[in-house]
């Protein structure tokens, strides 16, 4: 019966295509009816009462199924979906939300893509059950990022569920340039970021299991964040492009995904807002890392710590102690490394202390305008 519940679905999407189509299957019963008695022979006719008859029968159930189709099209409430994006003009490295009224079905997600890049962001559609919506109608969101690498130009923001696209509205990616540097890594670093591992391939899978989780957790709503220091000094920016040299010949490129703090070891991190603690470990490239849940596909990450003083599962407040500085795993001097992912991408955290990254209110007042 999917082939009933997608043309429903259709059906639900304006109250004028919900009467023309439910008119179109009327007006074909009545063709289809008067096709049947201008084929039928007069001779048979006269012949076969009972054939007539049979003819007759199915042309009245035809009309009867195409009223009841009418009828049925008329009862199933009409809605029109809404979407709003904040900001609807952003940069590589910025967070985005959106928020959908009226989108059903199962599979929900919010895709960011390109012509020439194709999809760049992809992030489950959460409830937000607001009480200034009291007709019942469903307002949905979803918190995305466009990545450091995307390109300048228009963009689209896509609603689609499991039976296809739902709707779509357009933004504007502005252009950004990223600093480029060079890491010269000692024989220690050198063996971390190059020699595979069993060990760092499966604590990458842990950590990407975690990051592309999307829970309906909301702890730093309406709140910009932190910074997870005192210090304002900085040794290396978002999305610079590195090139690091090893100590045997040889080079790599990466982008950097986050902010480094250059400050002393044994200096306090501080959680940059609400939230819970999803992974307190020592990792072989991070070294003793903690990573914290805020919102819906949100977290904020903390490497090359000296000592751990959360669990996992651990909930901590905005400025809460979560442990002290120190340069484990890849480094090549005391730093923090602080990081936000969204969805699975990288933002830039700067840009998560000027303003929040979900402000429910103003989304709203966006649905209402």
């Amino acid at each position: 019966m999917n082939w009933l519940k997608t043309w429903l679905n259709w059906l639900k999407k304006t109250a004028y295509n919900r009467i023309v189509y439910a008119t179109a299957l009327w007006r074909r019963g009545l063709r289809l009816q008067a096709s049947l008695f201008k084929n039928f022979p007069r001779g048979v006719v006269s012949r076969d009462r009972r054939s007539l008859f049979n003819i007759k029968k199915g042309a009245r159930l035809i009309q009867r199924s195409c009223l009841l189709l009418f009828l049925l099209s008329l009862s199933i409430p009409a809605y029109s979906l809404r979407i709003v994006v904040m900001p609807d003009t952003l940069k590589p490295g910025y967070p985005l939300s959106i928020a959908v009224e009226g989108a059903n079905g199962q599979g929900l997600v919010a895709k960011l893509a390109t012509a020439a890049q194709g999809i760049v962001g992809e992030a489950r559609l959460f409830d937000i059950q607001p009480r200034e919506f009291a007709q019942g109608n469903l307002v949905k969101a979803a918190i995305l990022a466009a990545p450091s690498t995307m390109k300048s130009g228009t963009a689209t923001i896509r609603i689609e569920n499991d039976h296809g696209l739902l709707g779509e509205v357009a933004v504007t990616i502005m252009e950004r340039d990223f600093v480029s540097e060079v890491i010269f890594l000692d024989e220690r670093n050198t063996e971390i970021r190059s020699v595979p591992s069993r060990k760092k391939t499966e604590e990458a899978q842990w950590l990407w299991a975690i990051l592309a989780r999307t829970d309906d957790s909301f702890y730093a709503e309406g709140m910009s964040f932190s910074r997870p220091v005192a210090s304002t000094r900085r040794t290396s920016f978002f999305g610079d492009r590195r090139v690091y040299r090893y100590s045997g010949g040889g080079s790599d490129t990466a982008i950097h995904a986050g902010v480094d703090y250059g400050v002393p070891t044994g200096t306090p991190v501080y959680a940059c807002a609400p939230g819970r603690v999803v992974l307190s470990a020592f990792r072989e490239a991070t070294g003793e890392s903690i990573v914290v849940e805020h919102l819906p596909g949100v977290y904020s990450l903390y490497y090359h710590l000296s000592r751990r003083d959360v669990e996992e599962g651990a909930f901590v407040t905005r400025g809460g102690m979560l442990g002290e500085s120190g340069m484990t795993g890849l480094a090549t001097g005391p730093h923090l490394h602080w990081e936000v992912r969204i969805a699975g991408e990288n933002v830039d955290p700067d840009v998560c202390i000027l303003k929040p990254i979900f402000d429910k209110d103003s989304l709203l007042q966006r649905l209402r305008d």
